[in-house]
This record gives C-alpha cells, sequence and structure tokens, in this order.
C-alpha cells in the first residue's frame, strides 16, 4: 500500500511538471535556463568551471524558479488565471510567476554581454555565439564562448615624478598594489586598484581626490599575449585634488535640528581641541565629545580618524542622526573647517512588549516587560534603562498545570560611555567602551512547591579591539537565591524519590566574584565562504574569600551574612563554523565545552551557574532540561503518581551541533540536522546518580538526535520549526540506546532565530 502511494505521488508530481507547458500561448516554448560551454583546452578544469558559473550568472532572462525540476510559482499562476482585480484568487495569481518564454531570449545581446565579460577578464579575442535547443515544448539556450589565449601582466609602471607632491604619494602605494606580475588581466582588479590607491591618499591629506583622477592604461601590442600597465593621474585632474589638506577648526552641534539653517559661530564655546555649539540650554557636557573626536586642528586630514569619528559619534547613544561635513577655508588654503552636528533622540522613552511562546517541555506562556529609558540621564550621554517584567507558564494537558512556573522581577542598568575607573584606559579605536552597572531583583514562583527570591548585581566593562574581537570584563558579579515557601509536597518528594537534584534547586546561593568573556566574530562578513564564531568565558566566585577564612580546609563550611557562600572556577567554550555551498545554502557547525569546578564551600556549583541541554536551541529530538547527567533516567525520581520531573543539570557539558541549510523557495529554507552531547556532574551525588559522574566512558553517555525543520525568513526576524527524533537514549542498557527515528518519539520545536 504504501509503495502505491509513492508511485501516485511520483506521478502526479511529473503531472503538474508537464501540465506547465499546456498554458503556453501557441507556438511558444518555455524557456528552461541557459547553459555556456568554454571552448578553450588550456584553461585548468577547475578555472573553467568557475569561467563558466561567472558568465552562466550574467544570462537574461532568468528562467522560472524550480524545486526538483517543478516550477510551483509558475503553476500557481497558470492555475489562478483571473480578470479580477481583487479577492483570494487574484491575491494567489500575484504570488505566482508569469511563464518565461524562449522568445524573450536575446541570443546576440547575450552573446554581446558574455564577450565583453570574456574580454574584460583577459580573453581579448573571445568570441561567443548562442543558440537554442529544443525539447517538447521547452527550449534552453547554448552559448559557445572561444575563449582564445589569456593576456598576462608583463609590466607595471608607476608615476616617478618626485616635484609633484600628488605623482609622490601614487608612486609611494606601489608596494601594496592588486597588480601582480604574471597575473591575468582583470579589469575588475584595476577598478579595485584605482580605489586602494584613492583610499591610501585619503590617509594623506588628499581630500578632493577620487579614483576617477586616476587613469590605467593597457598597451597590448607586447608580444605572446601579454600587455604591460601604466598608472597615471590624469592630466585634467584640478588643483584641489592635487594639494594636501589640513584641519582648521573642529565644531560640534549637540543639538542640532533639521531647521537650523544658521551655523551660530558666534556662540561657540571653546573645549579642549573642538568648539561646541549649543546655545544657553546645555543638554550634553563637552567632555562627552573628547574621546569621540579624533581629528585635531593642525593634523593632515586622514580618512580613517574621519570615519572613527563619525562612528563613535553614534555609539555614543543619545544621537539619531551624525551629520558631518568638511568646508574650505578659503580658496588659497588648503585647510578644512568640520562640522558634527548631531540630532538627538527623544531623550527618554517608554515601551511595552509582550509575548506568547511555547517550549519543546509542552509549557505555554506569555510575558511582558515594560521599560523606560533615558538615553542621557546625566547629560553625559549615560543610558538609564528601568525594566519591570512578568511571566507565566503552565504545562497543557498536566494537573496543576503541570506546577505552573510564575516570575515577577525588575532590572535596572546604567551604562556610560566610557570607562569609570581611577587608572587612564585610553580607545583610539571606531568603538566607544562602556561601563556598565546592574541591579536585579525577582521572585520565581513554581506552584504549590516553592519560591525563589532572587537579587543580582554587576559591575564591569565592555568594549571592542576591532570589528571581530571584542571584551567583557565584570570586576564584581554578585548573585544571592533564597528559598521561601517550599511546600511540605516538595520536601516529601525529596525524601521520597532521594533524587538530589530536588534539593540542589532549594539550597540558597551566595555567589561572588569576576567574570571575563571574549568573543571573536566575522560571520557579519557575507561575501566570504568560510566564517568562524568563537566565545569564550572564564567566572569566579569567592576564590580570595574562600582562603581569607579558610573555607578550603575540608569540614569548614563559612558563610557571609550567614549564607554559606559559594566556591567554582567556571569555563565556557562556543565555536561555531558555516561554510557556504551556494548563494543561499550553508553548512553550520557548533561545538559547546563548559566546565565547572566546585571546591571549598561547595562539593557541587550552584544551581543557577550549572549547565542544562536539550530542547529547541540544543537537543532538538529530547525536551528542555531533560537528558542527563550521564546515563541517569530522570524518569527513575517519579514515585507516587508526582507529575513533575526536575530540571537535569550538572557541572560538566559538552554539545555538538551540524546542520545543512538549503534555500528551498522565497522566504522558505529547509534544515537537516544531527546533535550530540549531555551533561555530567564532577563528583558523585548519591547511588541512585552514579552513571552522572564524568568518567572515561563519557562518550558512550552522548545523547544523540537527527531531524529536519523549515526556516521562515521575513527580514526583521526569522520563525524556526524543527521536528527532531531521538536516536541515542545514554540511560537505556547499552544494547538498546540506539534506536530508529520513529514519527510517535519526535519533537516539534518552534522558535524564533536560527539555533546558533
Amino acid at each position: 500500500m504504501t509503495k502505491r502511494l509513492t508511485y501516485l505521488l511520483l506521478f502526479s508530481l511529473v503531472v503538474n511538471a508537464c501540465s506547465n507547458t499546456k498554458y503556453l500561448p501557441k507556438g511558444e516554448k518555455l524557456y528552461t535556463g541557459g547553459e555556456v560551454k568554454i571552448d578553450n583546452k588550456d584553461i585548468k578544469k577547475d578555472d573553467a568551471k568557475a569561467l563558466k558559473t561567472d558568465l552562466e550568472g550574467l544570462l537574461r532572462p532568468k528562467p522560472n524558479g524550480s524545486i526538483l525540476g517543478l516550477r510551483p510559482k509558475l503553476y500557481l499562476w497558470n492555475i489562478t488565471q483571473t480578470n479580477k482585480t481583487k479577492g483570494i484568487r487574484h491575491w494567489l495569481h500575484e504570488k505566482g510567476e508569469p511563464p518565461v518564454l524562449v522568445s524573450s531570449v536575446d541570443l546576440d545581446k547575450n552573446s554581446e554581454i558574455l564577450t565583453n565579460r570574456l574580454q574584460n577578464l583577459s580573453y581579448f579575442q573571445a568570441q561567443v555565439n548562442g543558440d537554442t535547443v529544443s525539447k517538447g515544448r521547452t527550449a534552453k539556450a547554448v552559448y559557445t564562448a572561444a575563449t582564445g589565449p589569456a593576456y598576462r601582466i608583463r609590466k607595471i609602471t608607476f608615476p616617478t615624478g618626485t616635484t609633484n607632491s600628488l605623482d609622490t604619494a601614487v608612486a609611494n602605494t606601489a608596494n601594496e598594489t592588486l597588480l601582480k606580475v604574471g597575473d591575468n588581466y582583470n579589469l575588475d582588479v584595476i577598478k579595485n586598484e584605482r580605489i586602494r590607491i584613492d583610499a591610501r591618499l585619503k590617509e594623506r591629506g588628499f581630500y578632493y581626490f577620487a579614483p576617477e583622477d586616476l587613469i590605467i592604461r593597457v598597451d597590448s601590442t607586447i608580444q605572446n599575449h601579454q600587455v604591460d600597465l601604466f598608472v597615471k593621474v590624469k592630466d585634467e585632474t584640478p588643483d584641489k585634488a592635487r594639494r594636501i589638506y589640513t584641519i582648521n577648526n573642529i565644531y560640534v552641534y549637540p543639538n542640532y535640528s533639521l531647521r537650523d539653517t544658521s551655523l551660530k559661530l558666534d556662540s561657540a564655546k571653546k573645549y579642549r581641541w573642538f568648539n561646541i555649539v549649543q546655545g544657553r540650554r546645555e543638554t550634553v557636557k563637552p567632555w562627552v565629545f573628547k574621546n569621540t573626536v579624533l581629528l585635531h586642528p593642525g593634523d593632515v586630514y586622514n580618512r580613517t580618524n574621519h570615519t572613527k569619528s563619525l562612528n563613535r559619534f553614534i555609539e555614543l547613544g543619545p544621537f539619531k542622526f551624525v551629520k558631518n561635513r568638511f568646508e574650505d577655508v578659503s580658496t588659497d588654503s588648503p585647510k578644512l573647517d568640520v562640522y558634527y552636528q548631531l540630532t538627538q533622540y527623544p531623550r527618554k522613552a517608554l515601551q511595552f512588549d509582550i509575548l506568547g511562546r511555547t517550549t519543546s517541555a509542552n509549557y505555554n506562556g506569555v510575558q511582558a516587560n515594560l521599560s523606560w529609558k533615558n538615553r542621557n540621564a546625566f547629560k553625559g550621554a549615560e543610558l538609564l534603562t528601568v525594566t519591570l517584567f512578568g511571566s507565566t507558564d503552565t504545562q497543557v494537558g498536566q494537573a496543576n498545570g503541570g506546577y505552573a512556573l510564575s516570575q515577577i522581577g525588575i532590572n535596572t542598568t546604567l551604562s556610560w560611555p566610557r570607562f569609570i575607573s581611577p587608572f587612564n584606559f585610553k580607545s583610539d579605536n571606531a568603538f566607544i567602551p562602556r561601563t556598565n552597572l546592574s541591579l536585579g531583583y525577582s521572585v520565581v514562583r513554581r506552584a504549590q512547591l516553592y519560591t525563589l527570591f532572587s537579587y543580582n548585581g554587576s559591575f564591569g566593562y565592555q568594549w571592542k579591539e576591532s570589528q571581530r574581537k571584542s571584551h567583557e570584563l565584570h570586576l564584581l558579579d554578585i548573585t544571592y537565591v533564597n528559598p521561601q515557601s517550599v511546600t511540605k509536597l516538595y520536601q516529601d518528594s525529596i525524601r521520597s524519590t532521594g533524587n538530589p537534584t530536588l534539593k540542589h534547586v532549594i539550597d540558597r546561593q551566595f555567589t561572588w566574584g569576576p567574570s571575563y568573556a571574549y568573543t571573536y566574530d566575522n560571520t557579519t562578513e557575507t561575501k566570504r565562504t568560510n566564517t568562524f564564531y568563537y566565545m569564550g568565558r572564564a567566572s569566579l566566585s569567592n576564590n580570595l574569600l574562600g582562603i581569607f577564612t579558610r573555607a578550603d580546609t575540608p569540614g569548614r563550611v563559612k558563610t557571609l551574612f550567614g549564607t554559606p557562600f559559594n566556591q567554582y572556577v567556571k569555563l565556557e567554550n562556543e565555536i561555531r563554523y558555516f561554510h557556504k555551498t551556494g548563494p543561499n545554502s550553508t553548512i553550520a557547525m557548533r561545538l559547546l565545552a563548559g566546565f565547572g569546578l566546585p571546591y571549598g564551600n561547595s562539593t557541587i556549583i550552584p544551581y543557577s551557574q550549572q549547565f542544562f541541554i536539550g530542547g529547541p536551541n540544543s537537543l532538538r529530538g529530547f525536551r528542555a532540561r531533560s537528558v542527563g547527567p550521564g546515563s541517569v533516567d530522570p524518569l527513575q525520581f517519579v514515585k507516587n503518581g508526582q507529575d513533575f520531573i526536575p530540571d537535569a543539570s550538572g557541572d560538566i557539558k559538552l554539545e555538538g551541533n551540524i546542520e545543512y541549510r538549503p534555500y528551498l523557495f522565497s522566504i522558505v529554507r529547509g534544515a537537516l540536522f544531527v546533535d550530540a552531547g549531555n551533561i555530567w556532574t564532577l563528583h558523585s551525588q548519591g547511588p541512585d546518580y552514579s552513571g552522572g559522574t564524568f568518567g572515561k566512558n563519557f562518550l558512550s553517555q552522548l545523547a544523540v538526535d537527527a531531524g529536519f525543520g523549515l526556516r521562515f525568513d521575513v527580514t526583521i526576524l526569522v520563525l524556526r520549526t524543527d521536528f527532531g527524533f531521538p536516536i541515542v537514549k545514554p540511560w537505556l542498557p547499552s544494547s538498546d540506546r540506539f534506536t530508529a527515528p520513529k514519527f510517535k518519539d519526535g519533537i516539534f520545536n518552534l522558535a524564533i532565530g536560527y539555533p546558533f
């Protein structure tokens, strides 16, 4: 029966594919695309393949989009033909795609474009001819490109004069040239070389120079298919482009409005090396800009400092628009006045967000956030944010809502756009360093079980070393969790099940210490084939305090303010690697490794700092926090009809993920994935947790899942659906751990954004 359904489905798909041609006008054929054949046996196979791909990308028109040989959007267009201008049929018709006919293909025009491209790629003698090849009521275009020999660069000559400052400056850039002797002639490289030279000249004061003021002459009369290149400043280049400009006066307008038409230089007030123009009402302190204005009077104009300053003005935070212009002081003097005109955001803002959510643990809930912001709290560009939040989650189909979880709290953050420190740290890159202070309080209530009161605070710094590298140093992270209202039901569960995790959840937690994180990220560089992300974090708690109080001595549990404090060292690492397999398809990989070392006052790291695994951003074939530690089965602790299971947690975590993300059509992308990982405790937590301790057999305890999903990318967000199947269940006996994927065991995950 199953085979019959499969054959029927395949037959219907083929009929669908063929049926598109029956809607074509009489005598017309459906255009299925173009193909380029390279006629040159001297080109290497890989080079010929790359050249073929390049040329085929220039062909027009593009054929109708297809998936596995089918054209669903064309089919939708055909079956929804209508004369109406509204209604569902018209709407569907607009979502379709009209047929691309072979009669619309201009073979001569395409051949001309391909010939021109080949000539720009060193094949000066190239000739391209096009023809159509028909098959039934479809046809494709085939272009034969006889490229001829490639012309290579024999010699590159830069200006040699020493009396002209512009010629000398151009000549001084020669050691970094993109043009290399022996390379094929390439017009794109020549264009980029002009842009490169212009960028170097902008660093040396040639403010009015432009790439168009350069010409690179080509002599192709050399024997053996070679060319000589001559880099030259055009004779008609204006005098302004030949002069080196210096900075004269600098003016900053913190309250600029588009309605302002006057420069108001009579109200300018000198501060350090620049001038502030903001009238009688001071809204921003002048010293805010001392780390922002990187140009100085008397400096030779420098584009790097120009762009760094602009970026720093934007990163300050209070300014919505930053307008910058340079003006000549006079026609006789190569000097520039600089104007920074800053338009502020509304100083205060109130924002309310509400969202619904569903988790793979079958919880459904709602969260509300009310945030108040002051973008210039003390006239120093400080950002003050106060957020009130509340949420509730219940488990569908469970008694007591699966012991519903609710949370309310407040969080306050003050961020300064500079280092607040007794030491003077100077940063001259394009990024503003920040000092952050945060204080928070929350109440977490698990219905009929317990209530946790949590207090937290932190003070530290954030800064970017470059576009790719960033740092975060918290000099102090404080967390205090105090359990209250622990019910008899929960206490009885601890005694009856013997599960140490239940007890660990309601332990008092007092952590006090620094943390440091380093991030390297080049994944925003979309032109790269391979991109990489790394995040490493180290956290400490009460290390020095433990030494001073001798808490490291066995049997000596020390307290701070009447509460035993936690001691641990925690290390976290995350690596992501992305490889483009096509214009819109990617293979993504991730590796997570975390290690927590409790010592002294602690035998296990506090629950709020432990590692968890499973769920929509982790092992997608398992419910959130339902795996581990090790080979421990959380269900073994369910007794006496208890219908809540504690979250599995551990001191050590290993996780790996690999996912193929192909482009399907329109806004839809697919996914095929495999996830593997687990968590472990460092020390034994009792006889029932013997399989949860990290040991030499940890690889055999990895949980594994596989699955598929869809991503709907609507630019502002990505809606993700994943369906994962458990393949290896580490809590089962060794002979039974591997199981074939079964539909009834599948876990559906609905989430926003990619998992990594």
